[in-house]
């Protein structure tokens, strides 16, 4: 038995015992996070560089961009090295960082996700006011509002989560650390103060995915009222990427939250935290660039730059 002021390293659950196996894991989440990398990178310089799309819309994608690329980056890069070097440790501070990011970045997305769904409410329903009802400010107070909730709510949840004595030893079952798996090495019964924090995370999830609904059911309602087919079709079509993204979010969010305790164990956790930590980073580029045809466009255009002035700097080179 131990405490936490003993505790000076967790051990991370492994993806494999075997050297192989380990390799493989690495090689296929380098894949992964080099493929989240390169939709996230793409669709921030995009954004960043094409006047054209400075709009209420990509300023939220931009955000979204960023946060993926912090969410993949928190949780993937530690565990692709323990792979490598064969090792399942990570340090204390360092598991409170990770504990701290993941609940930071994974809420302020869900929260992002809501103002989303907002933007389109106002696009389709309120065209004639999105000018008004989403300029520059409004929109960076609506983006910073879902920033500061995910920051509030990483830090109610770390500090709620290593204030509690920890007895049940060091071994995490999880590739990376994670609130409940925590808890679970916890020895203190403070059922009020984590009934409390429970509570706290069920009005903000409860909230936005009340609000993104009512949000989607007047949208839906507009695009009935057109009477061309056409036109409904083209209007929905701009709903469609943050759908997607809406759907995939919180599916695997809800499932990793609900799946029935019977049916848990270490290889399923393993599972479902990789749909919900891993899959949407790395989805979320495809399906907007793939969606929407401006984004499309814009990213085809810095590809193509990005190829002709390495074409010249290599040329330059040879010279």
């Amino acid at each position: 038995m131990s405490n936490s002021s003993s505790i000076t390293h967790f051990l991370l659950l492994a993806f494999a015992d075997t050297r192989e196996l380990q390799l493989l894991h690495f090689w296929l989440f380098l894949g992964i996070y080099l493929a989240a990398l390169l939709g996230n990178g793409l669709i921030i310089i995009t954004i960043a560089c094409d006047h054209g799309l400075h709009t209420p819309m990509c300023f939220f994608l931009l955000n979204l961009s960023v946060l993926d690329l912090g969410s993949i980056s928190t949780s993937l890069p530690k565990s692709m090295a323990n792979s490598l070097w064969d090792t399942r440790a990570i340090s204390y501070a360092g598991c409170a960082v990770q504990l701290f990011l993941v609940a930071f970045l994974i809420v302020a997305e869900y929260c992002l996700l809501t103002v989303m769904a907002y933007d389109r409410y106002v696009a389709i329903c309120k065209p004639l006011h999105y000018g008004t009802l989403l300029g520059t400010r409004a929109c960076v107070h609506m983006a910073a509002a879902a920033w500061a909730s995910g920051f509030l709510n990483a830090v109610l949840h770390t500090a709620n989560t290593f204030s509690l004595p920890l007895c049940q030893g060091n071994a995490v079952d999880q590739f990376f650390c994670e609130i409940p798996q925590i808890l679970k090495l916890s020895c203190s019964q403070s059922y009020i103060r984590d009934f409390a924090v429970l509570v706290a995370n069920v009005y903000l999830v409860l909230g936005c995915f009340v609000f993104i609904v009512l949000s989607y059911v007047q949208i839906f309602r507009a695009v009935l009222r057109i009477p061309s087919q056409q036109g409904r079709h083209k209007v929905f079509a701009t709903c469609l990427p943050h759908l997607a993204v809406v759907s995939l979010v919180i599916s695997t969010g809800i499932f990793a939250s609900l799946k029935p305790t019977s049916i848990s164990s270490p290889s399923l956790n393993l599972v479902v935290a990789v749909l919900y930590s891993v899959v949407p980073p790395a989805v979320n580029p495809l399906i907007y660039s793939m969606r929407n045809k401006e984004i499309k466009e814009s990213i085809s255009k810095v590809i193509s730059w990005m190829f002709v002035n390495s074409e010249k700097l290599s040329s330059t080179l040879h010279k």
